[in-house]
């Protein structure tokens, strides 16, 4: 066997936790992150702004002697970066989309009369993107140059890379560069294949010196080949969840990473416990816990506030398929917009916004203390019984 350098990132807590309908309970958190920084993974995410109930399994799994392995995934806010730091973390991981189809949709230039309603589909002129473009590559400086001024390590994660304009993302990865310790590539919506993630890997590595890493998911069935591919062109970083679980398929699962990397090439990845990780996955199973199957009705299903708020307006944002139709359910990560698409999509029912945001309290809130998610007939079954008040 030989010994291979590559850092292993895991999302269980956090990816993972953001499949629809599932929850764990914090001693359950607890437990998993114990077993999984004993086989040795090198980072274990967790996102601190979801819940407050997330701050606290930060601080304790710092006290606990874990602070090296925690790294806070945070969204691109002062905000979020001050609450991550306030939990003792030492590196956090800062995402922002970098595709043309996120960027235009989150953009304020859609508040323009002129751009209105619109999305990346509807022949938006070169000028506008390339100022969209812009405006992403300052914001997410700015931010960067906090961060690191304030002593956190950074890992940047590129939301949506995979569909990104190739130019744009060499851009980003050179502006990035001083400030980052990986430039992490996501297959957010599963749309790449083994032979273009290869090419597509040794191409970028053309042109950046700050070592990649990648994060990819499963909506084609293929994470775990592209991964495999990706270490074959070079990437020094590989990011997924154990079982696979995570968002609509699921991420790429580590252990058939490492696994697939042992078996196929006789590389053993330094540092791991290759013994420990099927407690890991045994643990899982004991919990019933798995990824739904790629192409299936379950893989449509949303949870996570920021995809669905970006569904009500563009389909095509996190949602591949031209069939069947996305399932929305609520629980601890959702947003406003999951109730503003259950009322104005589902209901056809608007509310004002600020009803939206009550109900978004109130539902994290009964996800935390039934230690579970609901599904959209669950929710309207609780409107009726008025435990959720409109």
């Amino acid at each position: 066997m030989q010994t291979i350098r590559l850092t292993i990132s895991d999302e269980t807590l956090r990816d993972g936790e953001q499949q629809a309908g599932l929850f764990f309970e914090q001693a359950t958190k607890r437990s998993l992150f114990s077993a999984i920084a004993s086989a040795g993974v090198h980072q274990i995410a967790i996102m601190p702004a979801i819940h407050e109930t997330e701050e606290d399994l930060v601080k304790t799994l710092i006290s606990d002697g874990f602070g090296d392995r925690v790294v806070a995934s945070t969204m691109m806010s002062r905000h979020f970066i001050d609450r991550a730091l306030a939990c003792g973390v030492k590196q956090i991981i800062l995402f922002h989309a970098v595709s043309d189809r996120l960027l235009f949709l989150r953009d304020a230039i859609r508040r323009h009369c002129d751009y209105q309603d619109k999305i990346f589909d509807d022949g938006i002129p070169t000028t506008v993107i390339d100022k969209v473009r812009q405006n992403a590559i300052e914001r997410v400086l700015k931010h960067l140059r906090y961060a690191t001024e304030i002593g956190l390590q950074v890992y940047f994660a590129a939301e949506d890379a995979s569909r990104a304009d190739f130019g744009f993302l060499v851009e980003c990865i050179c502006a990035f560069k001083p400030y980052i310790e990986h430039f992490l590539l996501c297959d957010t919506v599963g749309v790449l294949t083994p032979e273009k993630t290869y090419v597509w890997i040794h191409d970028l590595l053309e042109y950046s010196s700050v070592p990649l890493a990648v994060h990819f998911h499963n909506d084609l069935g293929l994470a775990l080949e592209n991964t495999i591919q990706a270490v074959l062109a070079g990437v020094r970083c590989v990011s997924g969840t154990f079982g696979g679980i995570g968002e609509r398929a699921g991420n790429v699962a580590l252990e058939q990473v490492l696994n697939g990397l042992r078996l196929r090439f006789g590389w053993e990845v330094e540092g791991i416990d290759y013994d420990a990780i099927a407690r890991v996955t045994e643990y899982l199973d004991r919990l019933g816990v798995r990824p739904y199957a790629p192409y299936s009705q379950q893989a449509q299903r949303h949870e996570t506030g920021i995809h669905v708020k970006s569904l009500l307006e563009d389909r095509q944002s996190y949602c591949i398929f031209p069939y069947g139709k996305p399932e929305i359910w609520f629980g601890k990560c959702s947003g406003a917009g999951n109730f503003q698409y259950l009322f104005e999509q589902h209901l056809n029912r608007p509310l004002p916004k600020e009803q939206y945001e009550r109900l978004r309290s109130t539902i994290k809130k009964l996800s935390i203390q039934e230690k579970r998610s609901f599904s959209t007939e669950e929710v309207l079954e609780l409107i009726q019984q008025g435990i959720l008040k409109i």
